[in-house]
């Protein structure tokens, strides 16, 4: 039994020297050089082999090996003397056990954070995950349906439970019921779970493997998303129809209209369009530059003009248009066209069957049976991402002035069809 009470709460109160003054049991007051005042516990671990378990000894003295440790247990404007006895009195208790008090303590401090942290809400946790990597969404959409599909679909099942009751049963409950219906918001909402449930489990609000995984997990509960439902493309107009149908569009008034034709003319995507400014046009050198957080692949897209596309740009830039404003705005001043308000023409159009984004394969079918483009050409002018990564390490250039003879080409077709001129002829790269 260890000797304690060498110390007297007196000659607590009135110490002031700094140093260690000890009670015994290894408790001992502790006063700094600048008076203040706390109380440590100091103890032995002994070195004990792995295997075994066995002390370790000195081989030269048999001494035992090990080492010494400090644990502080609150100051002395906190913890009465009494009070330092009682939680030196636990920690000894805890030795006599071979546990470690300070590890002991810090096994507390987590379990009481995972305790606290299982009171969190996946709803909460959620809008502090996309706080957190909003800023790195480049695409507008993209930011805008991960909260929608939470808020439609997960929230009503698992957006006020705590992280940690969120198991594969009711991941399976918010999910299952779109997987045959929806399989592609299905997926995507699936994913988003997935994404937030590691967060949290990274972050230290829950344990435990991730009920939300597909690949081991889910994919044995539930079918594969392409055998479910074939995937649906975008209805495109067939080539041989485009000049007779952008007779009719040009015929169509509304900035909405010049907008699908510039669409069209340049086989870019309707954010690409919509998103467009001024600054980005180069009327002399028939240029448009679309910066690189605004195209899919992140990366700086050059777009060459034909002397149409240039020319909606200048009709647009004549009704007023500074640098820095979009070329396709809306009425609200400053604010680009809605990404619906070319789809709306078309359905003004009574075209309700085809799709502002299958205009791109209605230009690919074309260059592909119409023309001798390579396809390397014809894919970085519909700015699509080279899958081959030998192929991409050799191809560092954008094969400008190729696919600049491309989309003249393009233009020609579109606008010469229409006036009754022959363009079946196929084109090389080299034309133009």
């Amino acid at each position: 039994m260890p000797i304690t009470g060498k110390l007297t709460a007196l000659r607590v109160a009135r110490e002031k020297r700094s140093g260690l003054y000890g009670d015994g049991g290894g408790l001992y007051l502790q006063v700094s050089a600048s008076g203040a005042k706390s109380w440590v516990f100091r103890y032995w671990i002994a070195e004990r082999y792995a295997a075994t378990g066995e002390m370790v000894r000195d081989p030269a003295t048999n001494r035992l090996k090990g080492r010494g440790r400090e644990m502080g247990l609150g100051s002395f404007a906190t913890v009465s003397l009494a009070e330092a006895r009682d939680r030196a009195l636990e920690c000894r208790k805890l030795r006599e056990k071979d546990i470690d008090p300070i590890e002991a303590r810090e096994a507390a401090k987590r379990e009481a954070a995972l305790q606290r942290a299982k009171s969190l809400k996946f709803k909460d946790a959620a809008e502090a995950y996309m706080a957190a990597h909003r800023i790195a969404w480049k695409n507008d959409k993209h930011a805008a349906q991960w909260p929608a599909t939470l808020k439609t679909y997960a929230y009503p099942i698992i957006g006020e439970l705590p992280l940690q009751l969120i198991d594969t049963t009711l991941v399976m409950k918010v999910i299952e019921p779109l997987w045959s219906e929806k399989p592609e918001t299905a997926s995507r909402l699936r994913g988003r779970i997935e994404s937030v449930l590691d967060w949290a489990t990274v972050r230290g609000y829950r344990q435990g493997e991730n009920p939300a995984r597909w690949r081991g997990h889910l994919d044995q509960l539930l079918p594969a998303r392409s055998k479910v439902r074939k995937t649906k493309h975008h209805s495109a107009l067939p080539y041989a129809e485009l000049p007779a149908f952008l007779a009719k569009l040009r015929e169509q008034d509304g900035i909405a209209a010049r907008a699908l034709e510039f669409t069209i003319l340049t086989a870019a995507r309707t954010g690409e369009t919509i998103g467009a400014k001024f600054s980005e046009i180069d009327t002399k050198n028939k240029l448009w530059t679309v910066p690189a957080e605004r195209m899919k692949a992140g990366k700086e897209h050059r777009v060459p003009l034909s002397d149409r596309a240039v020319a909606i740009v200048d009709g647009v830039s004549d009704d007023g248009g500074d640098e820095g404003d979009f070329i396709f705005s809306s009425r609200s001043h400053g604010e680009p066209l809605s990404n619906m308000a070319m789809l709306k023409v078309l359905q003004r159009m009574g075209r309700s069957d085809l799709t502002v984004h299958g205009f791109r394969s209605t230009f690919r079918d074309w260059a592909a049976e119409r023309t001798k483009f390579p396809n390397e050409v014809v894919e970085m002018a519909l700015a699509h991402t080279v899958g081959d990564k030998v192929e991409a390490a050799y191809r560092r250039g954008d094969l400008f002035e190729k696919r600049r003879a491309l989309m003249r080409t393009w233009a020609n077709y579109c606008i010469q069809a229409r006036l009754g001129g022959n363009v079946v002829q196929l084109q090389n790269a080299n034309s133009g």
